[in-house]
């Protein structure tokens, strides 16, 4: 069955960089149909989209907060996001998700697959 499990999360300072991997089984990316989405979520806030890679392969991102600052990619079958610049208000849990369409969507609900998190804290 498909899994989503995640990785690279970390302390970083304010500033600092983190690339993020989710590592995908079950299925093939960009044979089956899935698109694979980033999501983040702080305490007390909701889950929110960031990023998103369709089954092609094509790269969407979705926080204005971090435009400028994120790279969604992938080789074989793990997705990455590379995050740049990053601020205390980046702090949060990142997830990975999968849905069962080849184009992407930021809403949560639409997702039917997820990866456990991995937690992104910045600070100095």
């Amino acid at each position: 069955h498909l899994q989503l499990v995640e990785s690279g999360g970390g302390l970083v300072q304010p500033g600092g960089s983190l690339r993020l991997s989710c590592a995908v089984s079950g299925f093939i990316l960009g044979m089956g149909s899935y698109a694979i989405g980033w999501f983040r979520q702080a305490p007390g806030k909701e889950r929110e989209g960031v990023s998103c890679i369709s089954r092609v392969g094509s790269g969407t991102n979705y926080a204005d907060s971090m435009k400028g600052r994120l790279t969604v990619s992938r080789d074989k079958n793990t997705v990455y996001l590379q995050m740049n610049s990053l601020r205390p208000e980046d702090t949060a849990v990142y997830y990975c998700a999968a849905v069962r369409s080849p184009l992407c969507t930021p809403v949560v609900a639409s997702y039917d697959y997820w990866g456990q998190g991995t937690q992104v804290t910045v600070s100095s």
